[in-house]
């Protein structure tokens, strides 16, 4: 990993009304990292990944990619910087075959003077589509097919490997293996081990231990919004990460990268 972290949140803080959802939050994040962000429900973690992809704005501390400070007023402004987010309904359209939903928003058309009179270039998007697909290995019988006929470890992956096409910098993933099964899951978490070659480094949220010490390089903690520790995502620091997240100890003791 490189000395200069890619993305950073500086003493971040977000409030609702009277409720602070979070509360002077760091968070470092290095090229080629898989970084787990775990905590209890309502620890914060959503609110501080809508900050960092563009949904919500920090009401205090900063956001920083390559020690720039960077203010993100709409998921667009993310997107931009090469930040892609993958949440837990996936945001596909059921109706439509995977090219479509890659390319959804910003689709390939010709000639470009006609703008929204133009022609679609499907065949264009389709093949795209395909070779991303087969570069991150994801096997699809038939891309043509609509996404609602696709089992969810299908989608999850044309989910991870549609934000692996536009992002050129962080991919964002919330609980990516909830509700599927052990093969699906293995499939997604072969998928998620692939994104550091891809040139991009990972934010992922998840409830499952084993799945991040299986993938992740480190792990964070918060809990009611703010930092309460972390460790390197091993096996043997699992215990240690458990009692961080229901609040059996109060600070770091592993040690986040050792």
């Amino acid at each position: 990993m490189t000395s200069q972290p890619l993305l950073e949140v500086r003493e971040g803080g977000k409030s609702y009304g009277a409720v602070a959802a979070l509360s002077d939050v760091d968070l470092t994040l290095h090229e080629g990292e898989i970084l787990a962000l775990l905590g209890d429900n309502g620890a914060g973690k959503s609110t501080l990944i809508k900050a960092i992809s563009g949904a919500h704005r920090l009401d205090s501390g900063t956001l920083l990619m390559d020690g720039k400070p960077v203010d993100f007023r709409s998921p667009a402004d993310a997107r931009a910087h090469g930040i892609e987010t993958v949440y837990q309904d996936l945001a596909l359209f059921d109706n439509l075959a995977a090219p479509a939903n890659f390319y959804v928003g910003r689709e390939l058309t010709r000639p470009a003077w006609m703008g929204r009179l133009a022609f679609l270039r499907d065949r264009t998007m389709t093949g795209e589509t395909s070779a991303i697909l087969e570069r991150l290995g994801v096997s699809i019988r038939d891309v043509s097919a609509a996404i609602g006929l696709m089992s969810g470890g299908q989608r999850q992956a044309i989910a991870v490997a549609r934000a692996v096409a536009f992002a050129s910098r962080v991919v964002i993933l919330d609980e990516p293996t909830a509700a599927l099964g052990l093969r699906e899951s293995r499939h997604v978490l072969d998928l998620i081990k692939q994104l550091p070659a891809q040139g991009v480094a990972v934010i992922l949220i998840s409830h499952n231990l084993d799945h991040v010490t299986e993938v992740a390089d480190n792990a964070i903690v918060l809990r009611r919004g703010r930092n309460v520790g972390g460790a390197a995502a091993r096996p043997e620091h699992q215990e240690h990460l458990v009692s961080l997240i229901v609040g059996a100890i109060a600070s770091d003791t592993a040690g986040r990268g050792t």
